[in-house]
């Protein structure tokens, strides 16, 4: 795509879109159920719909939505990246009021605290998958 095109898409948005119509991210699991219930306990978030091999969290009827979906053969990423590992693709992060505390009820959830955290203010986590999310103090 050209830059030209890409300054009119984003000025103008995705015309098939419209407001109300729904968003969300899709993230990789191999339990969604599980995975959907440690961010509904770590978020205040519900479950808002489940069939087999999916659940969707979500943060309003109106969304964002996570929504988890079975992964065969997953294979949990590593960080910090190992060459030859499977990478962190993406991951959270969740703005707390005292990180401290936060990280806390993230490990009573079910989270895993990384061995290397490269910021005072941020903790990184593993959710029960293995996915990293970061924990971030900033009261700006």
């Amino acid at each position: 795509m050209h830059a030209e095109q890409v300054a009119m898409m984003q000025a103008v948005g995705m015309r098939s879109r419209t407001g109300g119509m729904w968003w969300g991210t899709t993230i990789e699991a191999p339990d969604p159920r599980s995975l959907a219930n440690f961010y509904a306990g770590l978020l205040g978030w519900d479950i808002g719909h489940e069939e087999p091999g999916t659940t969707v969290l979500a943060a309003s009827p109106q969304g964002p939505f996570f929504v988890f979906q079975q992964a065969d053969g997953y294979r949990a990423p590593v960080w910090p990246p190992v060459t030859g590992e499977q990478r962190p693709m993406m991951h959270f992060d969740f703005q707390v009021g005292d990180l401290e505390s936060a990280v806390a009820e993230a490990v009573a959830l079910g989270a895993v605290v990384a061995g290397h955290q490269p910021q005072e203010n941020v903790r990184v986590l593993f959710d029960p998958a293995g996915h990293p999310f970061c924990l971030c103090h900033d009261e700006g």
